[in-house]
């Protein structure tokens, strides 16, 4: 077997995307047969013996997907040094599972949770360009200056130029308005950055959708297991015939 990148293999063992797996190694927390390895450095999978904080590299068995409606005031990660709920506490799963991308702890709606680093590193890399789509609330009516702002990018506060991005107004809720967002970017608290920037302060946020996958009915802390069909269309990937048949989803929603 020929040596790999060991972000690479880490990412594949389910240990998160292949950036966070960097991370890990750049921390020096990650050794190859017993050595602090550098960032780039490789290894064979099978061969060596690689370890994370001192323990093991083990591959799982089977990979895992898990769809969840993340309520407010839960944090996207696996563990906090804090003692506040985490999207991991929502969810009652043997085995390795960490959260691709994102959410604001005062966002609400879907994280995709799982244990397939290559999938992961393909929904959050930059150039892949993934759609996501949320529902967002605005304190004030838009005017289409406003939107068409939005549309055209925003500089944040920090120099950053956002790139164009999709949005509608949807309807009026009292003084404010529900928005549709769909940006092809996620960096930290930009739609209320893009918000607070035009005038428009953001009140509530609800992703819908990642790429193929939907919220779809899930309410907040309720979570299911992904149905072949849509763990196939997240990797691009096209379902055989026999595939639909029977029901599209057998899988119990949990809460």
């Amino acid at each position: 077997m020929t040596k790999e990148r060991v972000q690479k293999i880490l990412a594949r063992a389910g240990y998160g995307s292949r950036r966070s797996c960097e991370q890990m190694i750049v921390a020096g927390r990650v050794k190859v047969n017993k050595q602090v390895i550098g960032l780039g450095d490789k290894a064979e999978a099978n061969a060596d013996e690689i370890s994370v904080d001192g323990r093991q590299v083990k591959f799982p068995e089977a990979f895992t997907y898990i769809a969840l409606n993340k309520p407010r005031n839960v944090i996207s990660a696996v563990s906090t040094p804090e003692q506040r709920k985490t999207v991991r506490d929502l969810v009652d799963w043997e085995g390795t599972l960490f959260p691709v991308g994102r959410l604001d702890v005062d966002s609400e709606g879907l994280i995709l949770l799982t244990n397939d680093g290559e999938l992961a590193n393909q929904l959050t890399h930059p150039r892949y360009e993934h759609e996501k789509e949320y529902r967002v609330l605005v304190a004030r009516h838009p005017d289409a200056a406003q939107l068409d702002l939005w549309r055209r990018g925003i500089v944040l506060e920090d120099g950053y130029r956002t790139k164009p991005a999709g949005v509608w107004f949807v309807s009026a809720s009292g003084k404010g308005a529900w928005l549709r967002v769909i940006l092809h970017e996620g960096r930290k608290r930009q739609i209320r950055e893009m918000g607070s920037l035009t005038g428009l302060p953001v009140v509530r946020i609800i992703r819908m959708r990642i790429a193929t996958l939907h919220l779809g009915t899930l309410k907040p802390g309720e979570w299911r297991l992904l149905t072949q069909e849509e763990i196939l269309e997240l990797k691009g990937k096209s379902l055989p015939v026999e595939g639909h048949r029977g029901p599209r989803n057998k899988n119990k929603i949990s809460k």
